[in-house]
């Protein structure tokens, strides 16, 4: 007997780390034409994501700038731009 396992592999990349990558149930994403969530052996995908956080279970986010997303065999994989982060300025 098979078993459904309800799992997909997700890999988020930036040009300078790997940020994230394990083994999830669903992930939810804000893309140019819409939000979109995906779950494990989901059609083929691949899209242009906006500013946004990148939601994994429900549970944890992750915030980018832009990025694109791949969606085939069962596996996820995102290219993202991170946010600066604000830096103070210091009176001199």
């Amino acid at each position: 007997m098979i078993k459904y396992s309800g799992n997909f592999r997700c890999m988020i990349l930036s040009p300078k780390r790997l940020i994230y990558e394990n083994d999830i149930q669903s992930i939810f994403l804000t893309g140019d034409k819409g939000e979109y969530e995906i779950l494990a052996y989901h059609y083929p995908l691949l899209g242009v994501l906006k500013k946004s956080d990148v939601v994994i279970n429900w549970k944890e986010r992750i915030p980018i700038e832009n990025g694109v997303v791949r969606f085939f065999a069962n596996e996820c994989t995102i290219l993202v731009e991170e946010p600066l982060v604000a830096k103070k300025l210091e009176d001199k």
